[in-house]
């Protein structure tokens, strides 16, 4: 005697193949771009580990990582080939016979190192990130907490869901015209990091505006029974459960601000200098400090363009290439993975 059939059982049907033949698309087109992904990024760390690792001790090339570029000079001295950067290569030529020096050929800023694009791109990426997160998170308790609802309060929105679209080369071109000719601040730290976080503002207050919409109501209306002002029911009970959206919002603003090169080459952004931000600035004298803020800055994002595309490529430029974009994307996944270890604290103390 037969078992009869079960009547819940799937059966097989035209929905029912299209739908699985869909989820295996999306799957293996997933699976695809995260190999593309590996593939590139491995590729970059292949060969950027010539530039910055060394096959003896102490296994890191620090002079890469802390000096600033100069000009590789190639040549040969009695039979021998040499490669020196331009300091050396000076010293060298002023205690050797020139006669002796043949071949000579110079490759712009494939010697000495990134120290100082390293230390820009820092700067830059913590100073926007700060000016955007104030100015985003006040925008977005405004925008949720305060503001009426109506027609005004939408074309807001809608605006900023505009500009959250916009290239970053026109937000380039506002800050060079309103920061570096309009307030005459010239292109230096100030300049660009108000260019960057003009830039990422709409996706902070996005974000930040959405994660206050999230927190339940009953949390403000509980303060607010209990005789607490309208902020300190926003302070204690809203942005503390809002805060890990918050910083959601802050790991997507850093990725866009690093990477990016047409804001800062035309507001803050030099191919090559002689002095670091802090150069020249006391801190016992306080008339000094401007002279921080007003000062242009070496970037890694414009040190690669200017490699790639400024200067002939060969060797020596693809070794240097490779080298500032392991290091780039290392600071990057740094201070991405800082916001998203400080976003699991938070989330894992303020639960509901």
């Amino acid at each position: 005697m037969h078992a009869p059939a079960n009547p819940f059982k799937a059966r097989n049907s035209a929905t029912r193949v299209i739908e699985t033949g869909a989820f295996w698309f999306f799957r293996l087109a997933t699976y695809l771009v995260l190999l593309c992904a590996a593939f590139i990024f491995g590729y970059i760390f292949w060969k950027g580990c010539g530039a910055i690792f060394k096959s003896s001790a102490p296994f890191v090339n620090w002079s890469f990582l802390t000096q600033p570029p100069e000009t590789l000079h190639v040549f040969s001295y009695q039979g021998r080939h040499m490669e020196l950067g331009d300091a050396a290569y000076r010293a060298f030529a002023g205690t050797h016979n020139a006669k002796d020096i043949t071949g000579e050929e110079s490759y712009v800023y494939c010697a000495g190192g990134i120290g100082p694009c390293i230390v820009g791109t820092v700067l830059l990426v913590i100073g926007s990130m700060v000016i955007a997160l104030l100015l985003g998170v006040f925008s977005a308790i405004y925008l949720s907490e305060y503001s009426k609802q109506g027609p005004v309060v939408k074309l807001i929105r809608l605006a900023i869901l505009n500009l959250a679209g916009v290239p970053s080369i026109v937000f380039g071109l506002f800050g060079a015209g309103l920061f570096v000719l309009f307030l005459g601040w010239n292109a230096c730290l100030l300049s660009g990091w108000f260019t960057l976080a003009f830039m990422v503002l709409p996706v902070i207050i996005a974000a930040s505006e959405e994660s206050l919409k999230a927190v339940p109501q009953g949390f403000r209306e509980g303060s607010l029974a209990l005789g607490a002002t309208k902020w300190q029911a926003i302070r204690t009970n809203v942005l503390p459960y809002a805060f890990p959206g918050i910083l959601t919002s802050s790991v997507l603003g850093i990725a866009r601000v690093a990477g990016e090169t047409a804001p800062i080459m035309f507001t803050a952004a030099y191919a090559n200098l002689d002095q670091l931000p802090w150069s020249g600035v006391q801190f016992l004298h306080p008339s000094t400090w401007g002279s921080f803020f007003f000062r242009g800055v070496m970037a890694l994002p414009y040190h690669i363009y200017v490699l790639s595309l400024k200067l002939p490529n060969n060797e020596y430029t693809a070794r240097t290439q490779y080298g500032t974009a392991f290091v780039f994307l290392f600071i990057v996944s740094i201070l991405a993975l800082t916001s998203i270890f400080m976003r699991i604290k938070v989330r894992s103390r303020y639960k509901w």
